[in-house]
């Protein structure tokens, strides 16, 4: 029985993987080109950028809230689903937009509904991963969505090298996104009620949240905080021709196979050694600031790889760590919780060391470095307290 249900743990979490897979296709292909899109229907500099800040404030800020209504109702595939539906199909529909009013609103659109679909979908991961190491489930779901968001950008780079026309490129997004919500709708119909796939009910503080769960969350949102936000970075590469802008892209790939792999890694090391996997990955990524700001091409280039491990474990070991935290009715406010406390730290530290930049370049790196180090005892301390 126990092996039996570790095989359809397995299946359903690659099955969600395959989701994540093509709707990170999908609207990360779309981010990649959202900014000149805006471009060309006559957007403003300050119009770019405040439709991407805002919309990943909003994103993250309504994480809270949808997370809340899936416990609270137990439609977790409910909330799921009306959140893909809007997260990719606000995608495709930018090829119809005449005015960058209206391609604003689709891409604060599509950052809603990822909003609204997570912490639901962290929650039916966390369900499949009670049987099973967590830590190696929750990095084969990031894996398999990390290949996407590769994919994305880089046939969208073909598509306009080819022919040059960007809704002829959005529209090409209809495919991915057709096949995301066909897999979501098949992982629906075989799995009805993901939780039968958990191994315990496991209930840690059953009228609340558990002193170690508030402390992990000032852990990562210092981690967040310092997390250099990738169009700050490109902006230095280019500002100060760090490396030639052929090479901005190509650094973000690799970033991205990276993240990918470190998500795979890490989450093998989370599941032999626990959450002071989290404090050496922390020490390890914090060199990634100075590298990628002081450094020449070949410092870039390593910066950018602790960067990418950085994200994999952001996307893969944090989230599994949560599923130990809380009791198993109470994971979808969690991740709603963790994501939204996440997001608004890493939105400030970002708005930060975008000011921080124009002064002075060693003052945004030991703000990085520092706060992210400050995390480190945190997590030794959770370790201790866990034991």
């Amino acid at each position: 029985m126990g092996k039996d249900l570790d095989s359809r743990a397995l299946k359903f979490i690659i099955l969600i993987g395959v989701v994540s897979l093509f709707a990170d296709m999908t609207y990360e292909g779309a981010r990649s080109i959202n900014g000149q899109f805006l471009a060309i229907l006559g957007a403003s500099g300050a119009v770019v950028g405040f439709v991407s800040g805002f919309g990943e404030l909003l994103g993250y800020s309504i994480r809270i809230f949808s997370g809340y209504i899936s416990d609270r109702t137990g439609k977790y595939w409910g909330v799921a689903f009306t959140g893909y539906l809007i997260n990719l199909l606000a995608v495709p529909a930018l090829a119809l937009a005449g005015r960058w009013e209206i391609a604003a609103i689709l891409m604060i659109a599509e950052r809603i509904g990822k909003g609204i679909r997570t912490p639901a979908r962290d929650a039916l991961l966390s369900y499949a991963s009670d049987g099973m190491k967590r830590g190696w489930a929750f990095g084969l779901h990031e894996a398999l969505d990390q290949t996407g968001a590769l994919l994305g950008p880089l046939i969208l780079a073909v598509i306009l090298y080819i022919k040059s026309d960007y809704r002829v490129a959005y529209t090409f997004l209809l495919v991915p996104a057709l096949i995301a919500i066909s897999v979501l709708l098949t992982a629906i119909f075989v799995y009805p009620n993901p939780r039968n796939l958990s191994a315990t009910a496991l209930k840690i503080e059953p009228k609340g949240y558990s002193t170690i769960f508030w402390l992990y969350l000032v852990a990562v949102a210092l981690v967040g905080a310092g997390f250099v936000d990738f169009p700050l970075i490109a902006y230095h590469f280019k500002k100060a021709s760090v490396i030639p802008d052929i090479w901005i892209p190509l650094f973000y790939s690799i970033a991205m196979v990276v993240d990918g792999i470190a998500a795979l890694i890490g989450g093998r090391f989370f599941d032999r050694i626990g959450i002071k996997t989290l404090a050496y990955f922390a020490i390890l990524t914090s060199f990634a600031t100075p590298f990628i700001f002081l450094g020449g091409f070949k410092f870039a280039l390593l910066g950018m790889i602790l960067w990418g491990i950085n994200l994999g474990v952001q996307e893969s070991i944090m989230r599994a760590a949560i599923a130990d935290m809380v009791s198993i009715d109470k994971r979808g406010s969690a991740y709603g919780i963790f994501n939204t406390g996440f997001g608004l730290f890493w939105f400030l530290g970002s708005a930060l060391m975008g000011v921080l930049y124009d002064i002075s370049l060693i003052w945004l790196i030991i703000f990085s470095v520092v706060i992210q180090l400050m995390s480190v005892p945190i997590f030794l301390k959770l370790r201790l307290r866990s034991t």
